[in-house]
């Protein structure tokens, strides 16, 4: 697939003094930072290495563009369906900014050979520039490949080992930037529009964590009702202590005080068996959310929250305590393998099923159409 060299918009930091705010309005405000000098055009085309530091770990990647056309011949490879009510919102907003403020991030198999130039590349040059962002205790660092030969030995690397990436985030900006594309072209203006921003980080650059659910379901049941009904799905332990999933298949619960452990039925497991890649999310779904809560569509119904794994067991016990008719289910993250098979199946997960990281920021690096 496609890695290309884009000439970056990026900001002036000397103009700002306190980067979680600047960065995380400029989604909305970036017309108005542009157009009072908050952000400035590098004057070449470039590809650039992408590092977040966290307290844990360094995340390292690459920022360029992907294509358009790699999207529509599912080189970029979804896993997830998109709402036309987002797509519109985002399409208002790349028309308003003229512009990508953020990349969608992509994953894709290590390839030893990519790792080699990133890592030359940092020993050789000097960063680009750094942001540090207290929220989440962080540094963003950006180095620039400008250089020609290096650019063509990435651009030709990606096209011979990496045949397609996984979206990892951003479904909605992909198929965003295909929208803009075709009605850019029936317009027959000019610019980059068949260009994504896209930041590129392989598998063994990235952390998968779980994605969990609240959810306001108990109705008019007692708490003995809904456990002898779920009894019949589940294999059931109670815990003497918060605790997430050890392993697929398995899941935790809270209601009210009380922390129990889930285990799939065999006769659950094996009405599903000719399933290529069975999900405990899309097993929660139909069997919980679907045939006992009454809940048919997980994507828009306001009953569920989901939460993030990094934010821990206090998140979720806040969202719970917060109504007595309101449920938690942890999950175990899914691993990186079944994400590919559904994705290479043409099939989609349900909403929420993974969290990754890093997370990317808003604002670094910038492609006006």
């Amino acid at each position: 697939m496609e890695i290309n060299p884009f000439q970056a918009v990026y900001p002036s930091l000397e103009y700002i003094t306190s980067a979680d705010f600047f960065f995380a309005t400029v989604k909305e405000a970036y017309s108005d930072y542009r157009k009072n000098g908050f952000f400035q055009k590098s004057a070449e085309d470039a590809i650039y290495i992408y590092q977040i530091k966290t307290k844990d770990k360094a995340y390292t990647g690459l920022i360029g563009c992907a294509t358009v056309q790699d999207y529509l011949d599912d080189k970029i490879k979804k896993h997830e369906n998109t709402l036309a009510t987002k797509e519109q919102q985002q399409l208002q907003l790349m028309v308003k900014r003229g512009a990508a403020v953020k990349p969608i991030l992509l994953t894709y198999p290590t390839v030893d050979s990519i790792e080699k130039i990133i890592t030359q590349q940092i020993k050789k040059i000097e960063p680009f520039f750094s942001v540090s962002f207290e929220d989440r205790s962080e540094t963003h660092i950006i180095w620039k490949i400008e250089e020609g030969p290096t650019i063509k030995k990435i651009q030709d690397t990606f096209a011979k080992k990496v045949p397609h990436a996984y979206i990892a985030d951003g479904h909605h900006r992909s198929s965003t930037s295909a929208i803009m594309a075709q009605k850019m072209k029936q317009k027959k203006k000019k610019g980059q529009y068949d260009q994504i921003l896209a930041a590129f980080f392989a598998v063994k650059e990235l952390s998968i964590y779980d994605y969990n659910r609240v959810v306001e379901g108990l109705d008019d049941r007692t708490m003995a009702r809904f456990m002898a009904e779920i009894s019949r799905i589940f294999d059931i332990k109670i815990l003497k202590k918060p605790a997430k999933p050890r392993k697929k298949f398995e899941l935790t619960m809270l209601i009210g005080e009380e922390w129990f452990r889930l285990k799939w039925k065999k006769s659950i497991l094996a009405k599903y068996k000719k399933e290529e890649v069975l999900l405990d999310a899309s097993l929660l779904d139909r069997e919980v959310m679907k045939n006992i809560m009454k809940i048919k569509d997980t994507k828009t119904d306001n009953r569920i929250t989901y939460v993030e794994g990094p934010k821990g067991f206090e998140h979720i016990v806040k969202h719970t305590r917060k109504d007595d008719n309101k449920i938690a289910f942890c999950l175990y993250p899914v691993v990186i393998d079944d994400l590919f098979k559904v994705a290479d199946a043409g099939s989609i997960m349900p909403p929420k099923s993974t969290w990754f990281e890093p997370r990317v920021k808003n604002g670094l690096l910038v492609l006006e159409f």
